[in-house]
C-alpha cells in the first residue's frame, strides 16, 4: 500500500512538472504541411519564402501574389530575389515578408535538400508570437528532407517561465492547456533539375517527377516530421522528468495511438532472472529500475521481421568511471537512439509496414550508488557471453547487446538495426552532421548512406574489419572486456563490433549499427536524428507511395 502510494505520488509530481514546463513556457508551435499556396495577409501572419534561388525565381507573380499583396509589389519581389544572398534572410516587408535563399552548391556527401542550411534559416526567421507561414519551394524528392529540417528547427520542449509574474505550478487537475501557435508550411514543387549528386534516386522515378502532393504523401510527410519532433522532445527533456518511468509512458502512449496492443516490458529483477545482465548491470544503481520495452507491429502474411534497437540511457553519469563536470552536462540526451527508434516506429507503422516490425528500447539510468557496477565486475549478457567491465562509462554497448540478442532470439528478426549515441569518438571520425555506420552487409551500408542524403539524416560508413579490431576487447578472465585497450584504434568501429559479437559474427541476417552521438544534437537542442533515416531506409517495405519512391534499392 505504502509503495503504491509513493509510486502514484511520484507519477503525479512528474506529470505536474511536465505540465508546468509546457504550460508556463512560450506557447508551443504546431507545424502543419500543405500543398499549394493560400491567400493570407502578411501583416497578420508573416510569411517566409525559402528555397534555392533558381527555384524561387521560377515562381511567377501569379503564383505568389496571394501571399504578398498589398504590402509587397511585384517589383519589390523581383528586386528581393536579385539581391538576396544564400544563407541569409532578406526582408521584403518589415516583420511581414522575408526571403531565405539556399546555396546552389553542395558537395557529394551533403544532402541535396540543403537541409542543415534550411534548419538554420528557419531558426533565424520564425518569430516568437503568433501564427506564421513558410512557403517551401523545392523538388519533390527533397520535400521530406526539407519538412524534417523545418520540424527540427522548431523544438517542442521548453521550461521557460515566459513573460509575467512567476507562479507556483498549478494542480495537475487544473493545469490550463497552453495556447498553441501554428506554423503552416505551404509546399510548391519546383522543376526537377537534377544535379550531379542525385544518383541516389534515379530520375526515372515517376512519383518524384510529379508536381503535386497527394493527401497520402502529405500524411507521410506530416507523420515523419511529427515523429522527429517527438524524438527531439524526449531527448531534450531532463532526466528529473524523462526518467525510465516517463520513457515507458511515452512508449505506451505511442502503442495506444497506433492501436497495436500493450508493449512488452521486462523490468528490474526480471531482467536479471532472464539473463539480461547488460541492461540490468547498467541500470541497477538507479532509483528507477531499468527496462527492456518492445513495441510490435505484426503485418498480415509477413515473412520477414525487422527490429530496430535503441539505446535509451536517460542519464549517463559514467557510473563509477564518472564523467568530468563538463563532460556530464548534456547527458540527458543519451537516450536519443531509443527516442529515434520510437519516433521512426510510430511514423512507419502509420505508413503501413509489409513486414513484422519491432521497436526494442533499452532503457536505463547509468547512476552512481551502492549498487553500481564496479570496474573489474563481470556480467553475463543475454547472449551467454561474459564481459569484464573495465569502463562503466562504456555502458551503451552493454544494453544494446542485450537488445539485439533479444531481437534475434525472441523476436526472430532477420534484419536488425541498432541506433545509439554511442561514442564521443564518432564525432571525431565522421563529424557533427554524419552518423557513423557499420554493417555486415555492404548493400545495407550503401543504402543507409544514400537514405541519409535523401533525408538529411546524413550517414557515413566506417571500417568493418572484425579480424583487425575485435582483439581490442581481449580479457584474460572473461569472454571480452567492454572497452578498448587502444583508444586510438577505430573506437567507433570497435564499439559496433562489441554489439555484433553478442549477436554473433556469423549472424546470417543483415545487421546495421548507427552511432549518432554528434548529429543527435545541434548546439544544445536535440535534432530527432534517425527518424527520417529509418523511415526511408525501410520505405520499400511499407505501403507509402512516397517512401517507396525515396527508398534506395542498392
Amino acid at each position: 500500500m505504502l509503495i503504491n502510494l509513493i509510486a502514484n505520488n511520484a507519477v503525479t509530481y512528474r506529470r505536474s512538472l511536465v505540465q508546468f514546463a509546457v504550460g508556463m513556457s512560450t506557447a508551443p508551435i504546431s507545424i502543419k504541411f500543405k500543398w499549394g499556396l493560400s491567400a493570407s495577409d502578411p501583416e497578420q501572419k508573416p510569411v517566409l519564402f525559402v528555397g534555392q534561388g533558381s527555384h524561387l525565381s521560377a515562381l511567377s507573380w501569379q503564383d505568389v501574389r496571394c501571399k504578398l499583396e498589398p504590402k509587397v509589389t511585384e517589383e519589390t519581389w523581383r528586386r528581393g530575389l536579385s539581391v538576396a544572398s544564400p544563407g541569409e534572410i532578406c526582408e521584403l516587408w518589415p516583420r511581414g515578408v522575408a526571403l531565405g535563399v539556399l546555396s546552389p552548391r553542395r558537395s557529394r556527401h551533403a544532402a541535396p535538400s540543403r537541409s542543415h542550411a534550411l534548419s538554420k534559416l528557419i531558426r533565424n526567421a520564425v518569430r516568437s508570437t503568433g501564427d506564421e507561414f513558410v512557403v517551401l519551394v523545392c523538388r519533390k524528392r527533397d520535400v521530406l528532407a526539407s519538412a524534417v529540417a523545418i520540424a527540427r528547427a522548431i523544438p517542442l520542449y521548453s521550461a521557460r517561465s515566459g513573460p509575467g509574474a512567476l507562479q507556483a505550478p498549478p494542480p495537475v487537475s487544473s493545469a490550463p492547456a497552453p495556447a498553441r501557435r501554428t506554423l503552416t508550411v505551404e509546399i510548391s514543387i519546383a522543376q526537377d533539375d537534377s544535379d550531379s549528386g542525385d544518383e541516389d534516386v534515379g530520375p526515372a522515378e515517376p512519383v518524384l517527377l510529379e508536381h503535386t502532393l497527394s493527401g497520402d504523401e502529405l500524411s507521410t510527410i506530416q507523420d515523419i516530421a511529427d515523429a522527429a519532433r517527438l524524438a527531439a522532445r524526449i531527448t531534450d527533456t531532463p532526466a528529473n522528468i524523462m526518467d525510465v518511468d516517463a520513457f515507458i509512458e511515452e512508449a505506451c502512449k505511442v502503442a495506444k495511438e497506433l492501436d497495436i496492443g500493450e508493449p512488452t516490458i521486462i523490468r528490474g529483477e526480471e531482467l536479471k532472472e532472464r539473463g539480461m545482465g547488460g541492461i540490468y548491470g547498467v541500470g541497477k544503481a538507479a532509483a528507477k529500475p531499468p527496462a527492456l520495452v518492445v513495441l510490435s507491429y505484426m503485418a498480415p502474411g509477413a515473412t520477414e521481421t525487422v527490429a530496430w534497437v535503441g539505446k535509451g540511457i536517460v542519464y549517463d553519469t559514467g557510473g563509477l568511471s564518472i564523467k568530468a563536470r563538463t563532460s556530464m552536462v548534456g547527458m540527458k540526451g543519451d537516450c536519443g537512439g531509443a527516442a529515434a527508434v520510437l519516433g521512426a516506429f510510430s511514423a512507419t507503422v502509420r505508413a503501413g509496414p509489409l513486414v513484422n516490425l519491432h521497436a526494442v528500447l533499452c532503457l536505463a539510468e547509468n547512476a552512481v550508488g551502492p549498487n553500481a557496477t564496479r570496474p573489474d565486475d563481470i556480467h553475463q549478457l543475454y547472449s551467454g557471453r561474459t564481459v569484464e567491465i573495465n569502463n562503466t562509462d562504456a555502458e551503451g554497448r552493454l544494453v544494446l547487446s542485450d537488445g539485439v540478442v533479444y531481437a534475434q532470439r525472441d523476436l526472430k528478426a532477420t534484419t536488425i538495426v541498432d541506433v545509439a549515441t554511442l561514442t564521443g569518438a564518432q564525432g571525431t571520425a565522421t563529424g557533427k552532421y554524419h552518423a557513423a555506420v557499420v554493417s555486415n552487409s555492404a548493400r545495407l551500408e550503401r543504402r543507409c548512406e544514400k537514405a541519409g542524403r535523401l533525408t538529411g539524416d546524413l550517414a557515413h560508413a566506417l571500417p568493418f574489419a572484425p579480424e583487425l579490431h575485435f582483439s581490442e576487447f581481449s580479457s584474460v578472465v572473461a569472454d571480452m572486456k567492454n572497452s578498448v585497450a587502444d583508444r586510438n584504434n577505430a573506437q567507433p568501429s570497435c564499439a559496433a563490433l562489441f554489439v555484433l559479437a553478442h549477436l554473433g559474427f556469423d549472424f546470417p541476417g543483415d545487421w546495421l549499427h548507427v552511432d549518432m552521438a554528434a548529429p543527435a544534437h545541434c548546439g544544445e537542442r536535440a535534432t530527432g536524428y534517425g527518424v527520417a533515416l529509418l523511415s526511408v531506409l525501410f520505405g520499400a517495405q511499407t505501403r507509402s507511395r512516397l517512401l517507396k519512391a525515396l527508398c534506395p534499392e542498392h
